[in-house]
């Protein structure tokens, strides 16, 4: 039987049993080598670094940080979601645009009901603490008014995203907005975005079980048809030859490692 002992440099009679029950159990935290790394690559804006190294912490038995398993994996996000919040300051982003990503992605976490979508959402939170970081870092060579529509387009990517979304954003006409961002970006708006999309997919297709009609849904293409026929037109490739060979590269990293 565990003492309880108050006062100042007492240890928390909770904090001794838990880790006698982690010891009995087997269970250890992942290597926090594992967390620097996922934070330097969010630090320092690298996808595919961050999202594979994402993919290694979770493939790992997590901590028990609450009663369910919803609300225990919500808390470890929560905590995530700050660690991320830091990283993204510490690679110059404004503190106050850092600190209203955070509130939103928590607001986010919180409304989410199921433990399988809160997974992916993990990896979509990550990818948008690194769009943050390149719109903040990045210096484009646009007017202002394109530039609203860029950062607009980054920071909903998962969202509806129209020209009149966009035009009432920008403070602009429509057709106004739609011939100065061609002339400045050297393409149509909706290609643009529609570019940015299957950017943002490709490391969802990889890193998440997701299916392909899931993923089209999440970036608001009309249907998996007409995402597979974009991805194709600009990858060369098709969602799920993409998925395979990313997968199939995946494993051959983790058999190196092993």
């Amino acid at each position: 039987m565990i003492k309880t002992v108050h006062g100042e440099g007492s240890i928390a009679p909770s904090y001794l049993i838990t880790r006698s029950q982690d010891l009995s159990d087997g269970f250890v935290h992942p290597p926090l080598d594992y967390e620097q790394e996922l934070l330097e690559a969010i630090r320092l804006g690298d996808k595919s670094k961050a999202m594979e190294t994402l993919h290694r912490i979770n493939a790992l038995e997590g901590a028990t940080l609450a009663r369910y398993p919803l609300r225990s994996k919500k808390n470890a996000m929560i905590a995530s979601c700050t660690l991320f919040t830091r990283a993204i300051i510490s690679g110059g982003v404004d503190p106050e645009t850092a600190f209203q990503l955070s509130d939103t992605l928590i607001r986010e976490i919180e409304m989410i009901g199921e433990l399988e979508r809160l997974t992916s959402f993990e990896y979509e939170m990550v990818l948008q603490f690194i769009s943050v970081l390149k719109r903040e870092k990045e210096t484009l060579q646009y007017s202002h008014i394109v530039n609203l529509s860029v950062s607009f387009i980054r920071e909903h990517i998962f969202q509806e995203l129209t020209l009149d979304i966009l035009s009432r954003h920008a403070g602009v006409h429509p057709s106004y907005l739609s011939c100065r961002f061609k002339k400045e970006t050297g393409m149509p708006l909706t290609e643009f975005i529609n570019r940015r999309k299957i950017e943002e997919s490709k490391p969802i297709l990889i890193y998440s079980n997701q299916s392909i009609s899931e993923i089209a849904l999440l970036f608001r293409f009309c249907n998996q048809g007409y995402y597979t026929q974009l991805f194709k037109k600009y990858t060369g490739k098709t969602p799920k030859q993409f998925r395979r060979e990313g997968k199939n590269t995946l494993s051959e990293e983790k058999r190196e490692e092993s």
